[in-house]
């Protein structure tokens, strides 16, 4: 692991006890919206024991998410911070959930082994190769016919909000973030057969539902 990844893994332990407050905070209504979205856009409904798995599953809100949705469902949430996983795990009241700290460029998972995989408000944060290397991942082990749905953020239409969106990736330090931003879906057709893009009711998000 590198060093920078190193920080922010140190980072995201440390935030962990705040970081539901702080999306509660932002999002407000908006969160649980977001999230049934996500769900839905899964394609999931009918199938007997789903195999699910979210990539930088943080506290864990999305994968509960599908727990909840699809009884029986085989849900693994994944992410490189032991203090995320820790508050994922104590959400998790029935233990419906695997909780697994592992690296996204390197999932500890067989080829097609899920129905879908799910990655939130993340992939910005990975630098170059190694977001190219987290979605060939994704791809590879979801299986043929299955979506891989990458959930990513609206650039803000407000003026004061839009200059703190762009604050924030400013204060990533990273012109390759910037620029993985502004691509659109062009990162993810390089990856994928099959690439489609739809909206979160809020408008505060972007979905891309991919196949291999």
């Amino acid at each position: 692991m590198t060093a920078s990844r190193h920080g922010r893994r140190m980072y995201y332990d440390a935030f962990s006890p705040f970081y539901d407050a702080f999306v509660r905070m932002h999002s407000r209504r908006d969160e649980d919206d977001t999230r049934k979205f996500l769900a839905d856009a899964a394609g999931l409904e009918g199938r007997e024991a789903p195999r699910v798995l979210d990539v930088c599953c943080g506290t864990g809100s999305v994968i509960l998410e599908f727990g909840r949705r699809f009884p029986g469902c085989r849900a693994v949430g994944l992410d490189f911070s032991r203090g995320m996983l820790g508050k994922a795990r104590e959400k998790d009241g029935p233990g419906a959930v695997r909780f697994v700290q592992g690296d996204a460029t390197a999932l500890p998972f067989p080829d097609d082994a899920f129905d879908a995989v799910t990655c939130s408000h993340a992939l910005y944060e990975l630098k170059g190769e190694s977001r190219r290397e987290a979605l060939r991942e994704m791809r590879r082990v979801v299986r043929p016919g299955g979506r891989v749905l990458l959930m990513e953020h609206e650039v803000p239409r407000h003026p004061v909000v839009k200059l703190l969106f762009h604050v924030r990736l400013l204060s990533m330090g990273s012109e390759d973030t910037r620029e993985f931003v502004k691509a659109g879906a062009e990162p993810f057709r390089k990856i994928f057969a099959e690439v489609s893009l739809a909206h979160s009711p809020s408008g505060k998000s972007k979905l891309y539902a991919c196949r291999k």
